[in-house]
């Protein structure tokens, strides 16, 4: 009776702390983002600055916003691991193995058996992209509406990519450069250094048109309201009529599918350029070059 009343004890604490980060970023919002009257379409505010010795680093709201949603997956993972056993008698270990199969067979079948290891930062950057976009469900700023978090993101991703590349021999990597033909050296180094450019751009551009084209129709709407009822007498003439249901209709396409859609081709980009680049026979053939010698040189010695 004890062990479950700890066991539920823990449970509560971590959905309560997977909601508190959410709560914490409505009420900060609420305390700190000043009046405006119409149309209000502005980027990530600043709450202050840090002073650096090469350029100061500014503390944003999507820097912010990213921290909590950080919090939120991290108690999620945790409630969802929480009590896992070997028959898997609740739900919610049905729901992590669910994740587990289809995250390892997505990798697996994008990316090949050699890089199994990348389900887990797979399925991190597809939470961490939707997760921040479904934050504007909450009235919150999405981390993914600003083209420095998504631009990290991408830089990270090419940094993988040219990593792996690289596994192949730098020779290998620069000759790839000249291919098809030598000619076209200079639009291939314009292409490799443009992927985290179009990455980072196509994702923040998609969410950030949806908050805009969000917030156009919904003034839109209250326009059309205050047209059309203006000849009704008293309170009824400011009834938002077409702004109830209809904006939480487009939400579904802007907000919920266009975020999650994003997240999932960001991902699958992902998978594509790091797998993509990386040749497994050259590298296994590189690899047995360089242990053939090693052992030649150990003969001779």
């Amino acid at each position: 009776m004890q062990t479950n009343r700890k066991f539920r004890l823990v449970d509560t604490i971590y959905l309560v702390m997977m909601v508190l980060p959410i709560v914490a970023g409505i009420v900060l919002n609420v305390l700190t983002k000043p009046v405006s009257e119409g149309v209000s379409i502005t980027g990530a505010r600043i709450f202050f600055t840090i002073p650096m010795p090469l350029q100061d680093l500014p503390v944003t709201e999507a820097q912010i916003n990213s921290a909590l949603v950080m919090i939120t997956l991290l108690f999620f993972c945790l409630y969802l691991t929480h009590g896992l056993t070997e028959k898997c008698e609740r739900k919610r270990q049905h729901l992590a193995e669910l994740i587990v199969e289809k995250v390892d067979a997505l990798v697996t079948e994008n990316m090949g058996d050699y890089f199994i290891g990348f389900a887990p930062f797979i399925i991190a950057v597809i939470a961490l992209s939707a997760f921040s976009s479904l934050l504007s469900l909450c009235g919150l700023f999405p981390p993914t509406s600003d083209i420095n978090v998504v631009g990290g993101w991408a830089v990270l991703v090419f940094g993988l990519i040219t990593y792996y590349k690289l596994k192949c021999g730098p020779l290998n990597y620069l000759k790839g450069f000249t291919e098809p033909v030598a000619v076209l050296t200079p639009i291939n180094i314009v292409s490799e250094l443009a992927t985290p450019v179009s990455m980072a751009f196509r994702h923040y551009g998609n969410v950030l048109s949806g908050s805009v084209i969000s917030v156009l129709l919904a003034t839109a709407l209250s326009g059309l309201s205050s047209l059309l009822l203006s000849w009704l007498p008293g309170f009824l003439a400011d009834i938002p009529l077409f702004q109830i249901g209809i904006p939480a209709v487009l939400s579904i396409y802007f907000d919920i599918f266009s975020g999650c859609l994003q997240a999932f081709i960001f991902a699958m980009l992902t998978m594509v350029y790091v797998g993509g680049g990386f040749d497994l026979d050259l590298y296994k053939q590189r690899k047995a070059r360089k242990a053939q010698k090693i052992k030649t040189n150990s003969m001779e010695e």
